[in-house]
């Protein structure tokens, strides 16, 4: 038989040879399939995305892979490589600066676009792992980052070392680019105050916060010196000292997204000075460093707690670990000056909280287990009614394995006996290993 086709159909006709002649019409078993619909541009830069957070240990070998298959996922897949960059050594800060600097340089003259790729693809640098050896080298990626900056003006997350203090030239560009709006997190910043008399009108990192409307989480870490190593009390200084911190700012800052705020070892500065005088209407978490054993206004934490502490869900005492430490203590009045906190961090010494009136807190958290912990938990358990959880901030269960005369000892041993009290009350005891998405 042979097959021939006329206008979409389809004949068998016999072979010469066959003894009747005819023509035979042959049906479609199965209907003819529907060609699929390209999928749309945005589904597969979600499918990219995932295959690129997928497997962070192999994510080079991932993105060589994709960028080599066709041209069309390299268009989809460049721009996603680029969104975020995480950078360890100086040498690679000093290439990715390159790229884009070159790149910069051949701007599209006719559609006006002042910025190249892939320069406005950039949305956050992660330099916190970036490492650098001596102050030449401390010198040379401060230059970089000044030059830098401008030439990311979509950056909306940066994260820095924060053994990096950035220059006041750095955090100028930073804050004078185009683009600097879109700034939501800065993590990581170390700040050292030129002098607690600087007037805080002329502080540089008050000038990058103005910049920065629609920042949302903001972590500063002070490098000045400890009170301890200050003499307040010295003739003259002490004066000098409350009318510097006591000026208020002439304008406050305007920050009504800023949600979470970290400011370690610092007991007093510009930047707290604006920030206590500025409204913060989004603030629910705060991390500080306690200083309550100096008073205000030598030290504004005290007085930062009380002024934004009613809107705070989540308030942590923390001492940065150094040498040699300094703990000083907190205020004993954290829950009165918080009413609507859910998760309270506390910090050797710790305080003994006063507490009048019942507290929906939920969350208490303690550096180690110590009878006077116990004694303050106790007395005010009555006043918690919602307290779920009591984490041991510095302590973590022994593995399994262990003796049990090992596990009966020291912390461990009493880390057992206040889980054994606290189940009678439905309260659980974690360790340093838990955090809030278990």
């Amino acid at each position: 038989m042979e097959a021939a086709s006329e206008a979409g159909t389809i004949l068998l006709r016999p072979r010469p040879y066959a003894r009747l002649s005819g023509a035979l019409l042959l049906l479609p078993l199965l209907p003819q399939p529907t060609p699929l619909k390209p999928l749309p541009g945005e589904i597969w830069t979600e499918i990219f995305r995932c295959a690129l957070q997928s497997d962070p240990q192999d994510i080079g070998e991932t993105t060589r892979t994709l960028l080599t298959v066709c041209k069309a996922f390299k268009d989809t897949v460049l721009p996603l490589v680029y969104s975020r960059v995480t950078i360890s050594h100086v040498s690679a800060l000093e290439r990715f600066y390159t790229r884009l600097h070159q790149a910069d340089q051949k701007w599209d003259s006719i559609r006006r676009i002042p910025y190249s790729t892939p320069g406005r693809w950039v949305q956050a640098l992660d330099l916190s792992t970036l490492m650098f050896t001596g102050q030449s080298q401390a010198l040379q990626l401060d230059s970089l980052l000044t030059a830098l900056f401008p030439l990311v003006p979509f950056l909306s997350r940066l994260s820095m070392n924060p053994a990096f203090v950035l220059s006041r030239r750095a955090v100028r560009s930073l804050a004078d680019r185009e683009g600097a709006r879109n700034l939501r997190v800065l993590d990581g910043l170390s700040y050292v105050p030129t002098s607690p008399l600087t007037p805080v009108r002329d502080d540089h990192l008050v000038a990058l916060l103005k910049c920065c409307p629609n920042l949302e989480e903001l972590e500063v870490i002070g490098h000045g010196p400890d009170p301890a190593e200050l003499d307040l009390l010295s003739d003259g200084l002490w004066s000098l000292q409350v009318e510097a911190d006591v000026l208020q700012p002439d304008e406050p800052l305007s920050l009504p997204r800023l949600h979470t705020l970290t400011l370690l070892s610092m007991f007093t500065s510009p930047v707290m000075t604006h920030l206590l005088h500025s409204p913060l209407p989004s603030l629910r978490k705060l991390t500080v460093t306690p200083y309550a054993d100096l008073p205000y206004p030598a030290s504004l934490v005290s007085q930062f707690i009380q002024v934004h502490g009613p809107g705070l869900r989540s308030l942590h005492m923390y001492t940065p670990k150094s040498w040699p430490t300094r703990l000083h203590p907190a205020p004993d009045t954290l829950l009165q000056t918080s009413p609507h906190l859910r998760h309270l961090t506390l910090e050797n010494p710790v305080p003994y909280l006063i507490l009048t009136a019942e507290h929906p807190l939920r969350i208490l958290a303690f550096p180690r287990p110590t009878p006077e912990c116990w004694q303050m938990l106790e007395k005010l358990s009555p006043q918690l009614p919602r307290l779920q959880i009591v984490r041991i901030r510095d302590v973590r269960w022994l593995r399994k394995g262990m003796t049990s005369r090992a596990q009966e000892a020291g912390v461990q041993g009493e880390m057992k006996e206040w889980k054994r009290r606290l189940a009678r009350k439905r309260i659980r005891i974690v360790d340093a290993d838990w955090n809030d998405q278990d």
